[in-house]
């Protein structure tokens, strides 16, 4: 199939599409057997910069589940290990940066990174993704966004309230505006990078700004999330995800991105109503749905799709990840249950 044939790129065009494409945020993860076993040969990072590995995981979910795109098996936080932040994933504990930033002076201290030396493995993983396919569907190169970087970057690892990171950015605006702009660099040289390499359209991670009131994020991300989308190969479409941000998806829109991934706290109706219609939407059914029994996850997607409404520019995925603990067989239901009830 021709790239430009596939259903994924109509969609995120809005053009029309043979049925609704789906593929789904950490399709290629712990809930796969055939993932685990390469795991238990390696650690998380290992796979990450094992192109052979990385491009078999990769690969996986389009063999097994039958999804209409690949999404480039990575992690949103290798762009910060160059920077000198000190980057480890401990099993259960999720990562750690062992170097946070925590002051203005170590915001300028930072050093300019060169992502083709530096992250040269994920280019190389792309490279064999592309070829593996052999055009049957798409390949989704990603990247974290610049605030969720950030607050890795000042909290060190996970965080329930992200105090740090705000503090800094109440009390710090400059060396907060210096440190997203350098993240902005970065995460536009590797995105575009990712597409130089093969990538067929890009995504944009933001799992953390959701935590922002409104004023915090129009004043103090917003902009950057403006540049970041500015810089970016936009021969390929670029898809902007946010969780917990229902309550200013228009600011979420204006960012730039052609295609607004939502997650399940809103309805996926009322979503593209205040999006605009000029806007393709990626989403957006519950990850917990998919552990309840089958006939519920038909359902579910069954209502998913009505809301979209049948109108073009609609990528079914979920609201979030595929939670580790997923059966198989209820992703394969998904799947096919959203090419068997969406078929023009």
């Amino acid at each position: 199939m021709p790239a430009a044939e596939a259903p994924f790129l109509l969609a995120c065009r809005r053009e029309p599409v043979p049925h609704t494409p789906v593929w789904l945020m950490r399709q290629a993860g712990r809930f796969l057997p055939e993932y685990r076993a390469i795991r238990s040969r390696m650690s998380f990072l290992e796979l990450c910069r094992n192109p052979d590995a990385a491009a078999e995981v990769t690969l996986q979910p389009v063999d097994i589940l039958g999804v209409d795109a690949a999404i480039l098996f990575a992690d949103i936080l290798l762009v910060l290990e160059p920077l000198g932040l000190g980057l480890s994933f401990s099993p259960g504990d999720g990562p750690s940066l062992a170097h946070p930033v925590r002051s203005p002076e170590q915001v300028k201290s930072l050093p300019r990174v060169d992502v083709a030396d530096s992250l040269a493995y994920v280019f190389e993983t792309v490279r064999r993704v592309r070829s593996g396919l052999a055009g049957r569907v798409p390949l989704i190169g990603f990247a974290g966004a610049p605030f969720t970087l950030a607050s890795y970057a000042i909290e060190g690892g996970s965080s329930r309230n992200h105090e740090r990171t705000k503090r800094f950015l109440l009390e710090h605006p400059a060396a907060w505006s210096d440190l997203m702009s350098r993240l902005v660099d970065v995460t536009a040289d590797y995105l575009n990078a990712q597409v130089a390499a093969g990538a067929q359209a890009v995504q944009v991670f933001d799992s953390w700004v959701g935590h922002l009131a409104p004023a915090d994020y129009s004043e103090a991300v917003l902009p950057h999330m403006r540049d970041l989308f500015a810089r970016l190969d936009r021969s390929v479409p670029a898809i902007h995800f946010s969780t917990g941000t229902g309550g200013y998806l228009e600011l979420v829109r204006d960012a730039g991105g052609d295609v607004v991934g939502v997650d399940w706290r809103v309805p996926l109706d009322d979503a593209w109503r205040r999006i605009g219609y000029d806007h393709a939407i990626q989403g957006n059914l519950d990850p917990v749905t998919l552990l309840g029994p089958r006939e519920k996850v038909v359902e579910r997607a069954r209502q998913v799709l009505a809301a979209a409404g049948g109108r073009r520019g609609h990528v079914f995925n979920l609201g979030h990840g595929v939670l580790p603990e997923t059966p198989v067989d209820n992703v394969r239901a998904l799947v096919d249950a959203v090419h068997e009830w969406s078929v023009r």
